[in-house]
């Protein structure tokens, strides 16, 4: 009998423990004093501590950490974890809206303020907490479940048994932030410059006690497959907040430009007054089916953006101006600053964009300048303080490029001006950067100034040249700051890169013009590298999305000796240079090009896609001459309207699903 009244109290000192952690972490509002939850807390642990068996699943000692980890596990998405666009000021938001009119009539926005943390995504079965995990590339992240456990504010068990998937934003509160800089100052340890910085930092400590110590928080703003729970933004906040969910109560439905602009100007007020940092105000389409017909980019939502409050300005003085080589040639002249600290970091360089930027805002060295960070990132020089100008020179663009000494041209039609030299240094070292990153082949820790560092000395002039750096691992071991914990991370990184995906390989060769989705576009229409290098220009311009700009890039790229050696080196290093082969049946559908469109009812748009190629179809994003058939769903927009202007054949899911179901 004692057996059952242990169990029976361990049951409800965790359900008081939780409910008080929701009242004082979710609501604001404690009921008790911390005197009281710290004894029902010290009598839980005990009571778990002897009878381990008797512990549930959502024991509120699950907060306090303990887990130690070696590394971080991988986690795809299934849905990936898109990025917003962004906006910075009143003009650039009425065109966001005007965009949006173009599409739809009658709709409604959601605002809300966009907390400055990292993004989480936290998996639930059965209203049971089940993984944490970070955005990362936006496909692939890390799992950080045992530490996302330690938040206070994170409910362990839903009010409702539910299968979900949730979205949020995890933060270091200002308080928390202080108190951990004042114990690193009194360590003698380095302080974090802000509470993002720390929060990140917090997130990705292998000890999850340390994580539990620095009290971070989470709001949660939206539900993956969201139109399963709610019909709006507004309504799916509220079910979250149903649910057991923190939820930012700073939200507003608005209707209509002029109320939005004057919702952000009281969001911009009230920001001020918060215990947490925000950076701008997330703005959305407030009506899920309206989604589909709005649209997409390759990174972001058509149907959403984020308005950015405008940055801090501080003067300082340009001493000198520099400039960069990129990977396709373009220089890119560099503000060399008086460092000054900006938004909680010290800055020093600053982005000049161009020749022209330069000279139209009359920037000369050794003027005192304003200086601020483009969407809270990137430093940027956005005026010059000309009441304190003396006699400096008017800036003139350098005629040979700084890395090789090459000749310098700016083409017709663009501001840039470009390298000419194909052999140029500059041009491979960032190269070297953009291959690797997260994007393109995503090789942990080869970084930017790793890259820099490790081209310095020789080790990587080209792309192929990142697949032998195994073979200098003990003189790795010599340079500063390449321990072999370091040194182990690279070269598994290195080795896992060779199974990205084909589009990614593309790329990351860096070829003009061809960004992610434009690669993926290709791999759909050339399944190897062998394909891809013989295609002709007529049948690349054929294709959906891809226009003769890009097409004379692409033809330009394989026609180039050196890039031709690159790609047969990479083949032999074992790269991966085709895509996963389908085997595809025979079926009406096979050699169509097909779009899909509108609210699919009895399949997955994900898994239409997947049974269209398999019955030997190429699926693309948009409606054009060149598309055979457009299938659609209930609430079809823009697309389908568009295919009937152009006589495309049309067909609605019903009759897709009764020819597929013939097929067998």
């Amino acid at each position: 009998m004692i057996y059952v009244d242990i169990k029976k109290r361990i049951l409800e000192l965790t359900k008081q423990i939780n409910q008080a952690n929701y009242e004082y972490h979710t609501l604001d509002q404690p009921k008790i004093s911390d005197q009281s939850y710290d004894q029902l807390l010290k009598e839980l642990i005990e009571l778990e501590e002897l009878n381990p068996e008797y512990r549930y699943e959502d024991s509120p000692t699950q907060k306090i950490g303990g887990v130690i980890l070696s590394s971080f596990t991988k986690v795809k998405h299934q849905i990936p974890m898109m990025s917003l666009s962004n906006v910075f000021d009143e003009n650039e938001l009425r065109s966001f809206d005007e965009r949006i009119k173009k599409v739809v009539s009658s709709f409604s926005y959601i605002t809300e303020l966009k907390i400055d943390g990292l993004a989480v995504s936290l998996l639930y079965e059965n209203g049971l907490f089940v993984r944490a995990a970070t955005r990362g590339n936006g496909s692939i992240g890390e799992d950080v479940t045992h530490n996302v456990k330690t938040i206070k504010s994170l409910p362990l068990k839903l009010n409702e048994p539910v299968d979900i998937e949730v979205r949020g934003e995890i933060f270091m509160p200002h308080k928390s932030f202080k108190m951990l800089n004042e114990e690193r100052l009194n360590e003698g340890e380095a302080l974090f410059a802000n509470p993002r910085n720390a929060a990140a930092g917090t997130i990705r400590q292998l000890d999850s006690n340390v994580v539990s110590k620095r009290n971070l928080d989470l709001f949660v703003y939206t539900i993956v497959n969201q139109m399963d729970y709610a019909d709006t933004q507004e309504k799916a906040l509220q079910y979250l907040s149903h649910l057991g969910f923190k939820v930012n109560p700073n939200y507003q439905k608005v209707f209509g430009i002029e109320s939005l602009i004057e919702t952000i100007h009281q969001y911009d007020i009230i920001r001020k007054r918060l215990p947490y940092d925000t950076d701008g105000v997330v703005i959305k389409v407030n009506e899920f089916s309206l989604y589909e017909n709005i649209g997409y980019t390759a990174k972001f939502p058509k149907w959403a953006t984020a308005y950015k409050f405008q940055a801090e300005r501080v003067e300082t003085i340009l001493k000198d101006i520099t400039f960069q080589v990129g990977r396709t040639g373009v220089i890119t002249p560099v503000a060399e600053l008086e460092p000054v600290l900006i938004s909680g970091s010290m800055v020093a360089r600053a982005t000049l964009h161009n020749e022209d930027y330069i000279k139209h805002k009359d920037i000369r060295i050794q003027d005192t300048v304003l200086v601020h960070k483009a969407g809270e990132i990137i430093p940027e020089v956005i005026e010059v303080v000309l009441s304190k100008r003396t006699d400096q020179k008017p800036f003139v663009m350098i005629e040979k490029c700084p890395i090789c000494q090459g000749e310098v041209v700016r083409k017709e039609g663009e501001a840039d001006h470009y390298c000419i030299n194909p052999d140029c240094p500059g041009k491979s070292m960032y190269g070297l950067i953009h291959f690797s990153s997260r994007q393109a082949m995503d090789i942990d820790t080869l970084g930017e100034k790793v890259v820099e560092t490790l081209h310095d000395l020789g080790y990587l002039n080209k792309i192929s040249d990142i697949y032998h750096l195994k073979e200098y691992k003990d003189a790795l071991k010599d340079l500063p700051g390449f321990g072999d914990k370091k040194i182990y991370t690279l070269l598994k990184a290195i080795e896992e890169s060779k199974k990205q995906g084909f589009d990614r390989l593309i790329f990351g060769l860096g070829i003009k013009h061809v960004g992610s989705k434009v690669a993926k576009t290709l791999t759909k229409f050339y399944a190897s590298m062998d394909a891809l290098r013989s295609a002709k220009l007529e049948d690349l311009q054929s294709i959906p999305e891809i226009g003769p700009m890009i097409a004379q890039s692409v033809v330009n790229y394989f026609q180039n000796e050196t890039n031709l050696t690159q790609i047969e080196e990479l083949q032999t290093l074992g790269l991966n240079m085709a895509i996963e082969k389908i085997e595809t049946i025979e079926s009406p559908f096979t050699g169509k090009i097909i779009v899909l469109t509108g609210k699919l009812g009895l399949y997955s748009r994900d898994e239409a896609t997947e049974m269209l190629e398999k019955l030997g179809a190429k699926v693309t994003g948009s409606v054009s001459s060149k598309t055979d058939l457009v299938i659609y769903g209930e609430e079809a927009g823009s697309k389908l309207v568009k295919a009937k202007e152009l006589n495309v054949e049309i067909m609605d899911e019903k009759t897709f699903k009764e020819i597929v179901d013939g097929l067998h």
